[in-house]
């Protein structure tokens, strides 16, 4: 996890964008997470990730399709890290799917 953003190529691409509020119960978190964005990079399609954390997080997963973000999301690694997000580390979340047909930033 590093305090860059993702280099994405020209859109269209898709962002999954998961929000969430924590739980106290994080054993296993930190862990957990590393190794799924080390795991993602690795699936087809992977374009890149940022995240943010402070009480609210944000994650942002990007993808050549949305075909491409579904199979992440079923992963069997990933189906358990979902799981237990859900029961253990996840307070509440949640996960919106969108198209990025334009971005911009500094020239």
């Amino acid at each position: 996890m590093t305090d860059e953003l993702a280099r994405t190529p020209a859109p269209p691409y898709v962002a999954v964008i998961f929000t969430s509020v924590q739980t106290d119960e994080l054993d296993g978190y930190a862990e957990t997470a590393a190794r799924m964005e080390e795991l993602a990079a690795m699936q087809p399609g992977y374009l890149g990730f940022e995240w943010a954390r402070s009480g609210l997080g944000i994650a942002v997963s990007y993808w050549a399709s949305e075909a491409d973000g579904r199979a992440w999301k079923l992963v069997a690694e990933h189906a358990e890290a979902q799981r237990r997000g859900r029961s253990q580390w996840y307070a509440d979340y949640r996960v919106r799917i969108a198209r990025v047909d334009r971005e911009y930033g500094p020239a």
